[in-house]
């Protein structure tokens, strides 16, 4: 009777280490390092369930299903993005699903030039898709919550990271925008528009010209110097990048006559004063390089004839036509000269 009672134990203990084993050890089912399990809004537990055994995502979903059932599981899905590293537990899995501990996304602005690049872009990181987010963009209502309009609420788009859920929506991803928006907005900036005769959207909306003018941030300053004078003076802004967003066709190395006669509130060429939007989301260093603009007498600019990057800016036309002349020159004779070294080149 005691060598029955001892193998009982024996048994007993084994089938608790198994049991241990099976819902404390390692238990996924995937190849690769780590998966994301996607739970859309609304999922139900079958749905989910099925998905564990299509993608092999735990190893015993037979297991899973009975501890799930056990924890009330299925009366408690919720949606998300969920990190399942490999090796990961059943227990450590489902405690995961259950209490909605998703990982974290990043959404991570630079320069967009046009709404559609934004939404493109947020259709990748979250749930809903590009088209949910245009949908949104181009509500006036959704925009009149913010004092803006369906053009100048890309104003409020700055470049930067901004981390959520993967499940949030569209409205929650602009409020999270729109608070670095007016964190950045301060009462002094605020001012310094003001000082200008101009509201913090039309600063943004000069920053993006300038934005698409010039990488050098120490003579960001001196063109928007240049556009400021010219809306001081009534002159058009004729500001090339704006005439690249009218067409949709940022690869225009050179604007020509056929280009100016688009017809098109951004075409710069055409109207009088500023554009209806930004034509990108500039950075922060470029808006308070236009608040901060410095007092020229500079109405024109052209890039410099030694191909720095830099540009060379004129009070007069005639001046300006005599820099544009000495750059043209330049490109010219730099031309040529790519022409005879491929033209040596060839056998």
């Amino acid at each position: 009777m005691k060598r029955l009672f001892l193998l009982f134990l024996l048994l007993f203990g084994l089938t608790a280490a198994i049991g241990g084993w099976l819902f404390l050890g390692p238990a996924t089912g995937f190849s690769g390092n780590q998966y994301y399990l996607e739970v859309p809004t609304g999922s139900d537990y079958p749905t989910l369930f099925q998905k564990l055994k299509q993608d092999n995502i735990i190893r015993y979903p037979g297991l899973f299903d009975m501890l799930a059932r056990q924890l009330d599981y299925p009366e408690k899905v919720r949606a998300g993005r969920y990190l399942i590293p490999k090796g990961a537990s059943i227990i450590t899995v489902l405690r995961k699903l259950r209490n909605g501990q998703q990982e974290p996304v990043n959404l991570v602005i630079t320069k967009l030039r046009t709404k559609e690049d934004f939404a493109s872009l947020a259709g990748k990181k979250f749930e809903f898709d590009s088209a949910g987010m245009m949908r949104f963009l181009n509500s006036p209502d959704s925009a009149a919550r913010y004092g803006l309009d369906t053009n100048t609420i890309m104003t409020a788009v700055f470049p930067d990271t901004y981390t959520y859920f993967w499940n949030t929506t569209p409205s929650r991803v602009m409020a999270k925008i729109l608070k670095a928006r007016d964190a950045f907005w301060t009462d002094a900036r605020k001012k310094q528009a003001a000082n200008l005769g101009l509201t913090p959207e039309q600063v943004v909306i000069i920053a993006s010209i300038v934005e698409e003018e010039t990488n050098k941030n120490d003579e960001k300053g001196n063109v928007a110097s240049v556009y400021l004078n010219r809306l001081k003076t009534g002159m058009k802004l004729g500001a090339d990048p704006t005439v690249k967003f009218a067409l949709r066709d940022f690869s225009l190395k050179r604007i020509y006559n056929k280009h100016l006669a688009v017809e098109s509130p951004y075409n710069t060429y055409r109207v009088n004063g500023l554009p209806p939007g930004p034509i990108c989301t500039p950075s922060r260093t470029t808006i308070d390089a236009v608040l901060q603009a410095p007092a020229t007498p500079y109405l024109y600019f052209v890039a410099k004839p030694d191909f720095s990057g830099y540009h060379v800016f004129a009070e007069t036309y005639t001046q300006h036509l005599a820099n544009a002349k000495a750059y043209q020159e330049a490109l010219d004779k730099l031309m040529k000269t790519k022409q005879g070294e491929d033209t040596g080149n060839q056998p």
